[in-house]
């Protein structure tokens, strides 16, 4: 595992261009940075300045090269490399609250916003007036859009939202594509359909993801839920509550497995058992060398001290790597299917590169299937 330090600030969010040489992340404001690594130092070399509110998404189009920002001044920039400057065009989301997140497509023809008007904007460039244009999708959302992921064929889009529900939509352009091929999740796919619907959770749905293949859906919730859903199983939905604080982001980094993160201020593995339909943790990715309070999660140690009606006196010291929470997951080789290493970004200004091998013989008991 490899940590460094960017940022005072905390790490908003975060993208990697294609050979994952460069890092584009928002220091909690208004602007993104991009970072470009020479030898094992990591050198600023832009400034994207255009938001007036703060940069609450970022996704960095592997083939195009083209990036993505949205924020809270209820705008979308798409940002083009001219001339060693990156050059901004505005999107019009037609959206009267916050932007929250932005996700390229796999086709990288069309993206997606979702936003606090309680729809998802779904924008594509239109050629005969040289600008991006949108649709929206908006029932059955009552609440404001977190996270996004895009079903590999490109058409699918996964939403999780403050309605504590993980749904997912088709996003069909017919502008812009070919009619879709029938899919585990459905066959009839006009724009804005809704294919999946979860059953309420008892917190926000934080972020989602689909698997390799898309049949699966995973999605955490502020409740400390991590949950499945199995297409090929007629959507049985499979959820674990864990031992943790709150989840802030997820990814499968295998068909069957999961690494989750938040507030515990490290990764955890989750592993999905197709046959039993069962959820299981795997156990924590960052194992502190010292742990004062052994065996205790920080759940335990909070509601202990709530019990007590008692403070710490000393200033508590974390042993993880990340020193507070971790606010995005990204996978950097392998991909889904088999991923090798991901990183992580957390509001401690920090990015961790994870090896997913190394992990796996550093931890005793610890397999990734």
């Amino acid at each position: 595992m490899s940590y460094h330090s960017f940022l005072l600030e905390p790490i908003s969010c975060h993208a990697w261009n294609k050979d994952r040489s460069q890092i584009a992340l928002c220091p909690n404001n208004h602007d993104v940075y991009i970072y470009k690594k020479e030898g094992t130092k990591w050198t600023k070399i832009h400034e994207l300045k255009e938001h007036n509110g703060q940069v609450t998404g970022i996704d960095w189009a592997p083939e195009s090269n083209r990036i993505v920002t949205c924020g809270t001044d209820r705008n979308a920039y798409v940002w083009t490399l001219k001339g060693g400057v990156w050059k901004p065009t505005l999107v019009i989301l037609r959206i009267n609250r916050a932007a929250r997140c932005v996700k390229w497509s796999p086709k990288e023809n069309k993206f997606a916003v979702g936003s606090g008007s309680r729809l998802i904007s779904v924008c594509y460039f239109e050629q005969e007036n040289d600008w991006w244009v949108c649709k929206h999708i908006k029932k059955p959302i009552r609440s404001t859009v977190l996270s996004l992921d895009w079903h590999p064929n490109n058409v699918l889009l996964a939403a999780g939202s403050c309605d504590f529900k993980c749904r997912i939509f088709s996003a069909y352009i017919k502008e812009v594509e070919e009619k879709p091929s029938p899919t585990p999740w459905g066959s009839k796919m006009p724009f804005g359909e809704l294919m999946f619907e979860s059953s309420s959770t008892s917190g926000w749905v934080h972020s989602v993801c689909f698997s390799n293949s898309g049949s699966r859906v995973a999605w955490v919730s502020h409740d400390s839920c991590v949950a499945v859903a199995d297409a090929g199983k007629n959507t049985a939905i499979s959820s674990l509550t864990s031992e943790t604080l709150p989840l802030l982001t997820v990814t499968f980094i295998t068909e069957n497995s999961l690494v989750a993160a938040g507030h515990d201020c490290y990764p955890g593995l989750f592993v999905y058992n197709e046959e039993k339909g069962t959820i299981t943790f795997g156990g924590k990715l960052d194992v502190p060398k010292q742990n004062a309070q052994r065996g205790m999660t920080a759940r335990e140690r909070f509601q202990n001290l709530d019990k007590k009606a008692t403070t710490e006196t000393k200033e508590a010291i974390l042993e993880t790597l990340h020193k507070n929470s971790i606010s995005q997951i990204s996978i950097m080789e392998g991909g889904k299917s088999k991923c090798t290493k991901f990183c992580t970004t957390g509001m401690d200004g920090g990015m961790t590169v994870w090896d997913v091998k190394t992990l796996e013989s550093a931890m005793k008991d610890l397999k990734i299937v």
